[in-house]
């Protein structure tokens, strides 16, 4: 692998858990030059006042980018927004109200969006996502793991997509970074059965966020595909194991605290700060100009995973790059959100 693509894969060979010697985000601002240097540029990030969204913003905002972050809690949103902006740099943070799981709030909050700025947008992240529920359906009707984390996405995505590709200039092309998991590997796409309908005895919680994460690998390979000649491009990120974070919350706490004891996995926890690194690295790094269409995970470009590894081994699923299914999908997903 080219080091140009794993630049701190040497970080990562050894990892001794939260705040360890892996890269933060803010670390890959400061590495890459750009303390100050993204004035002017706009970035949207959903699920952007917990965690590693936060983190994201964050490290957006020091190089002077204008952050736009969701969430539901009003509150919550305007008080992160406040603290983002108190690093005293020149970009705005604004907090948007937002509901994944209603596709008419989805494109109302991107439709409040656009008109703040005027149509422009350089970067969508979409960060935001749940783990874990119990079986239940959107507002929409969609099972809500693949409602929520894959088709609330993508129709923003779509909302927004005329406006990323007018932003897109030569020195500075257009991205989107969608977030997946290792948890992608678990799962592929159920062509005929999206809901867990027709066998509603197969449903786990952690199936259909399965399900849900490999859907959003197909969304960026196929943008990649679709619009990359373009000049709009798209990563999928997996940002690794973060405990704390809002997406844990449906996971009894005794449960969490058990699993974060287990060496195997202690060892490999990273802090939110730690989580938000590949994702600012995909969003912002030079590397990634122009270019896209990969899986990443440790700042680096995924490998093929080896399962005898055990499932959070580093490494992209063999059917992860899939054309053929990530065409279909799209297809589906726009009749599912009514944009076809």
């Amino acid at each position: 692998m080219s080091a140009i693509l794993a630049p701190y894969a040497t970080d990562h060979a050894n990892p001794n858990g939260p705040g360890d010697a892996r890269p933060t985000a803010l670390k890959i601002i400061r590495d890459q030059g750009l303390d100050g240097k993204l004035s002017g540029k706009i970035f949207f990030v959903s699920g952007g006042t917990n965690g590693i969204g936060l983190e994201t913003a964050r490290a957006l905002h020091v190089a002077g980018a204008d952050v736009y972050i969701t969430g539901q809690n009003v509150d919550r949103g305007r008080e992160v927004a406040e603290d983002i902006a108190a690093d005293g740099k020149e970009g705005k943070v604004e907090f948007l109200e937002m509901r994944l799981d209603s596709l008419e709030n989805v494109r109302d909050t991107a439709k409040k969006f656009l008109e703040v700025t005027k149509g422009r947008v350089n970067v969508l992240i979409t960060n935001a996502g749940i783990r874990g529920y119990p079986k239940a359906k959107t507002q929409d009707g969609f099972e809500q793991h693949f409602g929520i984390n894959h088709l609330g996405h993508f129709a923003l995505f779509h909302h927004l997509k005329d406006a990323l590709l007018a932003s897109s200039t030569p020195e500075f092309n257009s991205r989107v970074v969608v977030l997946t998991a290792a948890g992608h590997r678990q799962s592929k796409i159920r062509f005929d059965d999206y809901n867990f309908d027709n066998r509603p005895d197969e449903y786990q919680p952690l199936l259909g966020y399965a399900h849900s994460k490999i859907a959003n690998v197909y969304m960026a390979n196929e943008i990649e595909r679709r619009f990359g000649v373009e000049g709009l491009h798209a990563t999928a990120v997996n940002p690794g194991l973060i405990p704390g974070t809002g997406l844990n919350k449906k996971t009894p706490p005794e449960q969490l605290a058990q699993m974060w004891k287990m060496p195997v996995l202690r060892s490999l926890l990273k802090s939110a700060e730690q989580g938000a690194a590949t994702t600012v690295w995909a969003a912002v790094g030079k590397e990634w100009e122009g270019t896209g269409g990969k899986v990443l995970e440790s700042v680096q470009v995924s490998p093929p995973a080896d399962e005898s590894q055990g499932p959070l081994s580093m490494g992209y699923a063999e059917y992860a790059y899939d054309v053929d299914a990530a065409k279909r999908l799209w297809e589906d997903s726009l009749r599912m959100v009514g944009l076809e």
